[in-house]
């Protein structure tokens, strides 16, 4: 049995028994072409392969580093048929020039392919100027920014956009950064090491945060960032945080990564995400009526990475089925991913996020008053407790002191009335919608 297998058979014990039998099942490891730094998959269908990228890859990448000790980038490539995967399998391994040259960019990630908004539009703006014009102006680019929120797709962009014009590039993970360091260090071959990561014209760097306390990676890190530097070759980073707050690493690498430009993303608005699912939709070739994109865009939260992933979800379950993508079908498909948010959120929260944002105090909120701004302030989170937790009308009632669950009806019933005839309040409904998501997020 090959490492691929054995870790296929261990991801069967960690996922549903439908799960395994629809989608890994059919997966078939590619011996030949996969080394320890990347690991080749086939899929019979770009559907299958998709959502096994979108959900598993990670997974997949984790449970190979506990069995063989090396974290690898997982591929899964798509073949309709054994033979072709007999054949892909002969396939000449890439020489090490080629790897170095590519390093296993995303080719999908390009400066065309991500949705511009308010919220990334200065990270975009950087990324692309620093794509055309690398080791000039912005070294280092430091983007940050949340889970699933773009960082990697211009991170990727750069490279791509360089790689096409015959640039060197060098792409990694700071996870790959570390297993290879280690792999060197333990083989006494630290000169192929270095001149694997520092002959390069740009060097892409994704999740620096875990050089945290990590000290003798981060003592060669140092010096290939001068090398490179000093070189007037583009180092380009992405961290959940910025320098200052990445606990653990060493204030002379904090102050480098000051030194150029840092850039951060911020969770996108419900228009910038309706418009990326429309994309999404648009390359995928999925028909989605506007009343399910706003539906997803208001009650998923704001990592891109998991909307793509239920969009494949529901591309996969609409063609197994072979039934229509209605609003219900929709609901139904990710009412778990829902459930969970619910799980999450909870009254005290809603009422922190509306008493800031309507500059309404919490303890007015909850009183007797009936002032107009009061009133709009506690129906407002009234609504937003029904939506958005599981606390049933009575609960909500008792939280708010009120007499029971017919006032919580009451104030449903007439915050739908606003929502309908009032555009204005509707998009300032959805934005504490949005908010108040994001907010659990970064807590968790």
């Amino acid at each position: 049995m090959n490492i691929g297998q054995k870790v296929l058979l261990e991801l069967k014990q960690e996922i549903t028994p439908t799960e395994y039998e629809r989608y890994i099942k059919k997966l078939v490891y590619d011996t030949k072409r996969s080394r320890s730094n990347i690991a080749y998959f086939y899929a019979p269908n770009m559907i299958i392969a998709k959502w096994i990228n979108t959900k598993y890859s990670d997974k997949i990448a984790h449970l190979f580093e506990i069995i063989d000790g090396v974290r690898p980038k997982v591929e899964i490539d798509v073949s309709t048929n054994d033979t072709n995967i007999n054949n892909a399998k002969q396939k000449n391994t890439p020489t090490d020039k080629n790897q170095t040259k590519s390093t296993y960019l995303n080719s999908s990630f390009t400066f065309e392919s991500f949705i511009v908004g308010s919220s990334n539009q200065f990270a975009f703006t950087t990324a692309k100027s620093v794509a055309e014009k690398p080791g000039k102006q912005y070294n280092p680019l430091f983007i940050y920014g949340g889970v699933g929120l773009g960082k990697t797709h211009l991170l990727q962009a750069i490279g791509n956009y360089n790689l096409m014009i015959g640039k060197k590039v060098i792409f990694t993970t700071l996870e790959q950064f570390m297993n290879t360091f280690t792999s060197h260090l333990r083989t006494q071959t630290m000169d192929r090491f270095r001149d694997k990561f520092r002959d390069c014209d740009l060097l892409l760097i994704d999740d620096i945060q875990f050089l945290s306390h990590k000290e003798g990676t981060q003592e060669e890190f140092f010096h290939t960032f001068n090398e490179l530097y000093n070189a007037n070759k583009q180092i380009v980073i992405t961290s959940d945080r910025q320098p200052s707050k990445i606990s653990g690493l060493v204030d002379r690498l904090k102050s480098r990564f000051e030194w150029g430009l840092m850039a951060d993303i911020q969770p996108p608005g419900v228009e910038t995400k309706i418009a990326i699912i429309q994309k999404k939709c648009e390359i995928d070739g999925i028909y989605l009526d506007k009343e399910i994109v706003h539906y997803i865009a208001t009650h998923m939260g704001d990592n891109i990475r998991e909307i793509e992933g239920t969009l494949i979800k529901l591309n996969a379950l609409s063609s197994m089925f072979n039934q229509k993508i209605t609003l219900d079908f929709a609901q139904n498909a990710i009412k778990d991913q829902i459930k969970e948010q619910k799980e999450n959120i909870s009254i005290d929260d809603i009422l922190r996020i509306v008493s800031t944002e309507l500059n309404v105090k919490p303890s007015d909120i909850k009183s007797k008053k009936r002032t107009q701004n009061i009133a709009e302030a506690r129906r407002t989170a009234i609504y937003l407790a029904r939506e958005l937790t599981k606390n049933s009308m009575p609960q909500i009632a008792v939280y708010f002191g009120m007499k029971d669950h017919t006032a919580i009806s009451h104030a449903m019933k007439k915050i739908n009335e606003i929502i309908e005839n009032n555009e204005n309040f509707k998009v300032m409904l959805e934005e504490l919608l949005n908010k108040i998501k994001t907010s659990q997020a970064s807590q968790n």
